[in-house]
C-alpha cells in the first residue's frame, strides 16, 4: 500500500550513506513476459513509469493475530503513474469489489492457476499471484505496467513508525475488535499498529464498503506522502534513513526495480512536491445484477485508462480545480422519509459520486421536509451536497451539533440531479490530508 512512498516520494534522499544495506533489504519475485501475455501485452507509449502497488495480507508470522489464512491475498490495488519528466504522479486506485473479466493463468508454486472468468478483480491475486494481477491490470485498462512493488502488513506499520506516526481525523469515534482498534473522535496521530487497523477496517467505519475503505486509505496516504516529504523528515538523516530502511525492508519488487532504479527516480523527481502527487479512484457503480459489487462506469473509466497510457492525465486532473474534494465531506445521512431502506440508496448513490459515508441511520421521527445540517465551519461544503439535490422544500441549516453534514431525507424527497458528464477526474492531492475537512 504504502509502497507508493517508496518509489515516489525518496526526493534526493537514497544519497545518504547506507547504500548497500538498502541494496540488501529488498525482496525480489521474478515475472516473466510470458506471465504477462508475451506480445499481447500493451505497448509501452511514453517514458512516464507506471508502477502496479499491492497490499499484502498473508496471515503468518507477526500478522497470525489478523486471522490465520492460508496464503496471500490483498484488498488494495493501485497504479502509480509518474510523469517522463518526474514532476507529477497519479495513483489510481480499484475498488476491490469490482466484477471484471479475469485472464488465465497458469498454476505457479502452490497457487492454483486462473481460467477466464468474471469475477472480484482480487481474485487474480489468490489465484495466480502478483504475475497474474499484473496481466489482469494491463488486460483490463491497456497501460503499460513498468514494474510492480508489494507491501506486507508488518512493512506497513514500519514505514508508519519510522516517521514517528501519522495524522488523520475521525468524525466519530471508532471500536473495531476484528481490525484491533479503539480510538475516540477527533484528530488522532496513528502509529503502526493502529495505522494498519485504521486502513483496513471496512464493516466498522462510514457505510462498512470497501469504496468507503478506498477512500480512507487514500487519505492516510496523502497524510504519509506529507509528511515524508516535509522538511521534518527529509532534514532529520536518522529519520530518513529509518524510513528509507523500513520501506526497503517491507517491499517485494520484480528484479528490475533494483535499488539504483529507484536512487536515479528520486534523484530526478528531487522537485516533486506533495501538491504535484493525486489520488483518484476508477470510476464505478454499484452492480444492480450482483448486489454488493461494482462495476466500472464507461466510457468513463476507459476515458481515464486513456489518458494515463498517453501520459495525458496530469494535463486533465487540475489541482486545486476543487478546494474540498467529494472524499472529504463528511455525510451522516438520516432516513425520515417514511420509505423503507432509501437512506441506503441515497447513501449509495452519494458514494458512487465519491462523497464520504460515515453512516446510515433511521430518523427517530418522520420528516416533512429534507435538510442539510452543518456546522459553523461546514457551510461551504453543506452548499456543495445541496447543489446535487433536486430542488423540493429542502432547505440547509446551521447547527452547533455537528461536526459532520447531516442529510435528514424528508417525504418530500425528490432524488439527486443527475450527474455531469466525466469530463475530468475528481481526485485529491496529497496536500489535502485527512484533517483538511474534518
Amino acid at each position: 500500500m504504502s509502497g507508493a512512498l517508496g518509489v515516489l516520494t525518496g526526493a534526493a534522499t537514497f544519497a545518504v550513506g547506507g547504500y548497500v544495506k538498502l541494496s540488501g533489504n529488498v525482496k525480489h519475485e521474478a515475472v516473466t513476459q510470458k506471465d504477462l501475455g508475451g506480445e499481447a501485452r500493451p505497448q509501452k507509449i511514453s517514458k512516464a513509469l507506471n508502477v502496479l502497488i499491492v497490499g499484502s495480507d498473508q496471515r503468518n508470522g507477526a500478522n497470525a493475530k489478523y486471522g490465520k489464512f492460508p496464503g496471500e491475498r490483498t484488498d488494495t490495488i493501485i497504479v502509480a503513474h509518474i510523469s517522463p519528466n518526474r514532476d507529477g504522479a497519479v495513483l489510481i486506485s480499484f475498488p476491490r469489489d469490482s466484477l471484471v473479466r479475469l485472464p488465465a493463468c497458469p498454476a505457479k508454486g502452490n497457487l492454483p492457476g486462473q481460467r477466464p472468468h468474471v469475477g472480484m478483480i482480487n481474485e487474480s491475486f489468490n489465484s495466480g499471484g502478483i504475475g497474474c494481477t499484473w496481466k489482469t491490470i494491463e488486460g483490463l485498462t491497456d497501460i503499460h505496467i513498468d514494474h510492480f512493488v508489494k507491501v506486507d502488513f508488518t512493512g506497513f506499520k514500519a514505514m508508519v513508525n519510522a516517521l514517528g506516526g501519522v495524522q488523520v481525523c475521525l468524525p466519530q469515534a471508532v471500536h473495531d475488535k476484528k481490525a484491533l482498534l479503539d480510538l475516540p473522535a477527533g484528530k488522532q496521530m496513528l502509529k503502526g499498529e493502529q495505522a494498519l487497523g485504521y486502513v483496513r477496517a471496512r464493516y466498522s467505519l462510514g457505510d462498512g464498503s470497501d469504496i468507503g475503505r478506498i477512500q480512507r486509505q487514500q487519505m492516510f496516504l496523502a497524510s504519509m506522502a506529507k509528511k515524508a516529504m516535509s522538511g521534518e523528515t527529509l532534514t532529520n538523516p536518522t529519520t530518513l534513513f529509518g524510513f528509507l530502511d523500513a520501506v526497503t525492508k517491507s517491499i517485494t519488487t520484480d528484479p528490475d526495480l533494483t535499488i539504483g532504479v529507484m536512487k536515479d527516480l528520486a534523484t530526478s523527481a528531487q522537485g516533486l512536491t506533495a501538491g504535484q502527487i493525486r489520488f483518484v479512484t476508477t470510476p464505478w457503480r454499484y452492480s444492480i445484477t450482483n448486489p454488493g459489487r461494482v462495476e466500472w462506469v464507461q466510457p468513463q473509466a476507459q476515458r481515464l485508462f486513456r489518458m494515463v497510457a498517453a501520459d495525458q492525465i496530469a494535463k486533465n486532473v487540475k489541482s486545486g480545480e476543487q478546494k474540498i474534494p467529494k472524499s472529504q465531506i463528511h455525510i451522516l445521512v438520516r432516513n425520515g422519509s417514511g420509505q423503507q431502506g432509501l437512506g441506503t440508496q441515497v447513501a449509495a448513490e452519494l458514494e458512487q459520486r465519491g462523497y464520504h459515508i460515515v453512516k446510515v441511520e433511521q430518523a427517530p421521527k418522520p420528516y416533512a421536509k429534507t435538510a442539510v445540517a452543518y456546522s459553523e465551519n461546514g457551510e461551504s461544503r453543506a452548499s456543495r451536497l445541496f447543489r446535487e439535490l433536486k430542488k423540493s422544500r429542502s432547505r440547509l441549516v446551521r447547527t452547533a451539533t455537528t461536526q459532520t453534514l447531516v442529510l435528514g431525507i424528508g417525504a418530500d424527497w425528490q432524488g439527486m440531479k443527475p450527474p455531469r458528464t466525466l469530463d475530468d477526474v475528481e481526485g485529491f492531492d496529497a496536500t489535502q490530508d485527512s484533517c483538511t475537512a474534518s
